[in-house]
Formats: structure tokens, C-alpha cells, sequence
């Protein structure tokens, strides 16, 4: 009995670290994201620090990356930056994907 507990417990254990690595990656991505953008809309420095905080906070909104992908639409479509929804989904798939090999290193 005490093994099925122990490997129960191995696997939340398991579970509970693959979640926190999710966040953290999607959190880094937010962040990549949002410095990506503020690139494209002219912002440099602690304007472009700013910004991708802003990013990251929009995240938490709703489940899921749509609010983020609202926001970062309308903020480029506000300062006139032509990007599609489909040019922003691929960007924040590749920064995920980097974000990870961060997280992971």
C-alpha cells in the first residue's frame, strides 16, 4: 500500500512542477511578447520594461492567451503597426517555445 501512496505522491509531486515550469514559461513569454511588441511600436528602455509588464499583467484577466493577444492587438493597431492576429499568434508560439529552452537552462 505504502508504494501506490509513494508513487501517487511522486506524481503530484510531478504535476505540481510541470504547472509552476507552465507559468513561469507562459509568464517569460508574456514578457518577450510585450518587449516584442514595444520594439515594433518604438519603445526603448524602461518604456519597453513598462510595457512588457503591462503584457504580463493582461494575462491574468482571463484563462487562456486571448486577453493577451487582445491587448497586444489593440496597442499595436493604436500606434499604427500593421500585425495581423495570425503574425502575433505565430510570434508568441516561437517566444514560447524560447521561453521554455529558458526556463529549462
Amino acid at each position: 500500500m505504502s508504494d501506490f501512496s509513494d508513487r501517487e505522491k511522486g506524481f503530484e509531486r510531478k504535476f505540481a512542477l510541470d504547472e509552476e515550469q507552465r507559468f513561469k514559461a507562459t509568464a517569460r513569454r508574456n514578457k518577450l511578447l510585450g518587449l516584442w511588441a514595444a520594439e515594433k511600436m518604438g519603445k526603448t528602455g524602461p518604456d519597453a520594461d513598462a510595457y512588457s509588464k503591462e503584457v504580463v499583467a493582461s494575462d491574468f484577466l482571463e484563462a487562456g492567451d486571448d486577453d493577451v493577444l487582445r491587448k497586444v492587438k489593440a496597442d499595436l493597431d493604436a500606434a499604427g503597426v500593421e500585425q495581423s492576429e495570425h503574425q502575433i499568434r505565430r510570434t508568441m508560439d516561437e517566444l514560447m517555445a524560447k521561453a521554455i529552452e529558458q526556463i529549462k537552462s
